[in-house]
């Protein structure tokens, strides 16, 4: 691994324990908002820098300090091996910490090793962000790095300076993001005086990808092989010359793959310099944290941010496979939009999916009249009609029924579902005598091929009209469920 100069700047311990308490406080006491949006700020493009300081000896002394000559003697020696040039990071004031625990020793990492990290995320588990950035910073010094995707997650960029302690940060340029994430990415370098280390895609596999497949071949069969070229295989790349790294990663953020991430985990998937599976910690520090609070983290310090975000985008991923959401939705909806919740991760982090996975193996969700299921049924009403197998398919066989029906396909687990049930089962209620009935049908599970080849399934939660005088039924084309816009396709067609 390549070396970097630096040095400390001498700064006075108030300076840092102030910093600190600020960084403590936001998890545990800030007034969530009633959304998860950043409001809107008309002055978006003054991006500032923020600057605690005090006066020492009179002087100012500030939390942003300049790199320079001399290797910090908290961080380990350099390794030549490293698959990453080390970047230049954010060097600043140095703050006594404490030496609990010795770094891991990953060409030991066996069941003990294993162990021993479970141990420290029970440890961890209620403890603030900037406490888990902290710890992961002081144990794994220069072997660490943070992976930046051009979000939110400017969070852990933020929370690491306040340590007081050196970090790096990466990031994937997949080639396909927003050109309004670039200028992210630049502006971030600028107010923390750091540089990103960028990783890129193989130029070969690239070109083969596309000249065989087109640029857009994603729509047709998921987006599991552009995201393996363009992401996973440069990140596998950069972690190979690290032994931890940290992510963004929070447990509100999707439901159906992340709602069991632990602060510190051995990752499951990929390995570190050492070779081997157990080679690499991975630190998820804001795991516990909802993304209101990290929102009011981001406006409180006065950190940058994407302007995606005050465009409605939430969570940002590549130009074609991000869209923003609308109110109501939530946040992983505007990734991978055309495919199911269970499937929204792009690789960086499958070990989440391994373990959905395992838990739904025996979870296949069928309506109540026809089995049991492991996960709660939603849109239980009076005014909504469960509909079976046999029910759905006796209404797509009519031609003349008696009166049109409003049907949604869900599956009990899908986030999506859940967030839209409140809404729905309003709009029952408000169709009460106006000639419209309507059902709900279970199309997970067993059911799930039939609705796609019957019922237009594309992915969770589908919403259908059949008319009273049609038997094809008619698919809500719109992604706004909220219970304004259901009645208007509804009124629309009957």
């Amino acid at each position: 691994m390549h070396g970097m100069a630096c040095k400390h700047a001498k700064t006075s311990p108030v300076i840092v324990s102030f910093a600190f308490k600020m960084a403590l406080a936001f998890t545990s006491s800030i007034t969530l908002p009633s959304s998860t949006f950043p409001s809107l700020d008309p002055k978006l493009s003054q991006i500032r820098s923020i600057r605690i300081s005090e006066r020492h000896n009179g002087a100012a002394i500030n939390l942003y300090q300049r790199r320079s000559s001399v290797e910090p003697d908290y961080a380990e020696p350099p390794h030549k091996d490293s698959h990453i040039p080390f970047a230049a990071a954010t060097i600043v004031a140095s703050a006594s910490h404490d030496d609990e625990d010795d770094t891991v020793q990953f060409a030991e990492v066996n069941e003990t090793g294993k162990d021993n990290i479970e141990e420290l995320a029970a440890d961890l588990e209620n403890a603030s962000p900037l406490e888990i950035m902290d710890k992961a910073l002081e144990k794994f010094g220069n072997d660490i790095a943070i992976a930046f995707s051009g979000a939110e997650d400017v969070a852990l960029i933020e929370y690491a300076h306040l340590t007081g302690r050196p970090f790096r940060v990466f990031s994937l340029d997949t080639g396909r993001l927003n050109p309004e994430t670039y200028q992210f990415f630049d502006a971030v370098e600028r107010h923390y005086g750091i540089r990103i280390e960028y990783m890129f895609p193989d130029a070969v596999e690239v070109q083969a990808l596309v000249r065989s497949k087109g640029f857009f071949s994603f729509y047709e069969d998921g987006h599991q092989e552009c995201c393996r070229v363009r992401k996973v295989r440069p990140l596998r790349r950069a972690l190979k010359g690290l032994k931890a790294w940290i992510t963004g990663q929070r447990k509100d953020q999707s439901p159906d793959t992340r709602s069991e991430i632990p602060v510190v985990q051995v990752d499951p998937v990929f390995e570190g310099m050492d070779g081997g599976i157990g080679s690499l910690i991975k630190w998820n520090p804001v795991a516990n944290v909802k993304g209101n609070d990290v929102w009011n983290f981001l406006r409180t310090m006065d950190v940058p941010v994407n302007s995606l975000h005050f465009q409605g985008y939430v969570s940002i991923g590549c130009e074609p496979c991000t869209r923003a959401v609308l109110p109501g939705q939530h946040e992983r909806e505007g990734r991978w939009w055309w495919e199911d919740s269970k499937t929204k991760e792009c690789g960086l982090h499958k070990g989440n999916i391994k373990q959905e996975d395992a838990s739904h193996a025996n979870e296949i969700a069928v309506s109540p009249h026809n089995g049991s299921a492991t996960v709660s049924d939603i849109f239980n009403a009076q005014n909504v009609v469960n509909l079976s197998r046999t029910g759905i398919e006796n209404l797509v066989k009519l031609e003349n029924r008696k009166e049109p029906w409003l049907v949604v396909l869900y599956a009990p687990w899908c986030p999506f579902c859940q967030a839209m049930e409140e809404s729905y089962v309003d709009l029952a209620e408000k169709l009460v005598g106006s000639g419209v009935k309507v059902g709900k049908f279970n199309a997970d599970g067993e059911q799930k091929e039939f609705a796609k080849r019957e019922l237009q399934l594309g992915s969770f939660p589908t919403i259908l009209f059949f008319p009273k005088y049609s038997s094809r039924p008619i698919k809500y084309p719109s992604e706004k469920r909220d219970i304004d816009s259901l009645m208007a396709f509804v009124n629309a067609l009957r």
